[in-house]
């Protein structure tokens, strides 16, 4: 089996229930098993900076899909919910990444891993870092990342606890 990490986020409609929808679509796919989810954060945008505040979550799941499966699976979830791709850094509904997928450096056209900004955006390691201890060298390096980086002057708060998958999927519905 192997062990991937995501990046989940979304600044636009009902914030949370696309982190829900996303978690959900996820857990219902063949071949997938979501084992933690972080808690949610509220984030600055970044990029792009005239937009709504995004909510960001990490997942860590595990799969026997091969990477260009998952991304596949990715961008089919972001589809279901109605991702359209206006332009880089800009508003949208949700956005599903893959940051880690075992301890692989993966580079192909469609696909890089670890996730190529991982390392500067304090929005991605915050809860990639509550879900993971450092027992990789791309996890150790994230730690190390995280700490270099102020995550206040980020716009990077705690906006509701984690709980478990399930929990998470159905609270508030």
């Amino acid at each position: 089996m192997n062990t991937v990490y995501l990046s989940i986020g979304t600044n636009m409609g009902d914030r949370e229930a696309n982190l829900k929808l996303a978690v959900k679509l996820l857990m219902e796919a063949e071949n997938i098993t979501v084992e933690e989810v972080s808690s949610v954060y509220e984030t600055a945008p970044v990029g792009f900076t005239d937009q709504a505040a995004f909510l960001n979550i990490a997942v860590r799941l595990t799969t026997d899909l091969p990477p260009d499966g998952m991304l596949r699976l990715c961008q089919k979830t972001e589809q279901e919910l109605g991702r359209i791709r206006e332009f880089r850094w800009g508003p949208r509904i949700i956005d599903l990444d893959i940051l880690l997928y075992n301890q692989e450096n993966i580079e192909t056209d469609s696909l890089i891993v670890p996730h190529e900004r991982m390392f500067e955006r304090a929005f991605v390691l915050v809860p990639l870092m509550e879900i993971s201890t450092p027992a990789t060298e791309q996890l150790r390096q994230a730690h190390e990342a995280l700490a270099s980086l102020d995550i206040q002057k980020e716009g990077v708060v705690q906006w509701k606890k984690s709980v478990t998958a399930e929990e998470f999927v159905r609270s508030g519905s």
